[in-house]
């Protein structure tokens, strides 16, 4: 019968898991503690960064319907569990890896699906949620724009013609 501290920790993750938008897994050797401390700074509020057991992990991963990750789950590990915008966080721990190269990136799953180191990389470079919808906001904008001047000027150049033809008319008539 497993122990009920192995149980509990198991239940706990289980429940990070199912909270969580995106877990991200790191490998952690080589990082000091007052570098660690950093780097769940550097998360904030988006993300709770806990160093994790392999084994009681992919208990709790597969009995939240994530099996995934089990051939991530090797050496020392460490996971950034991530409750807010995965594209912040994402951004954080490739910036952090960049100042401490200790810091490796496994993988991880985004919203249920497996994700590679790469694809975390791509991930991080994508602009804030906030940024994109913005620029299609912007981009929306600009069509009704170009559609409005358009619109504007067909009677504007139906006006102008007229005006031209009205012109002439005068002239011929005060011609003759």
């Amino acid at each position: 019968m497993a122990r009920p501290d192995k149980a509990a920790a198991v239940a706990e993750l289980e429940d990070k898991f199912r909270s969580s938008n995106a877990v991200v897994l790191t490998s952690y050797t080589g990082l000091t503690v007052a570098q660690l401390k950093t780097l769940r700074r550097s998360l904030g509020d988006n993300a709770q960064y806990a160093v994790v057991k392999n084994t009681l992990t992919k208990i709790a991963a597969n009995q939240a319907g994530i099996a995934a990750l089990d051939d991530q789950l090797a050496g020392s590990t460490a996971a950034a569990f991530v409750t807010g915008d995965p594209v912040e966080s994402a951004k954080a721990l490739r910036d952090f890896a960049k100042e401490n190269p200790n810091l490796v990136i496994k993988g991880g799953v985004l919203d249920g699906k497996a994700l590679s180191a790469d694809e975390f990389k791509k991930l991080a470079d994508l602009e804030s949620r906030e940024v994109l919808l913005s620029k299609l906001a912007g981009a929306f904008k600009g069509k009704q724009t170009q559609a409005a001047q358009l619109f504007q000027a067909l009677p504007t150049k139906l006006v102008r013609t007229v005006d031209a033809l009205r012109a002439k008319q005068a002239e011929q008539g005060g011609a003759e």
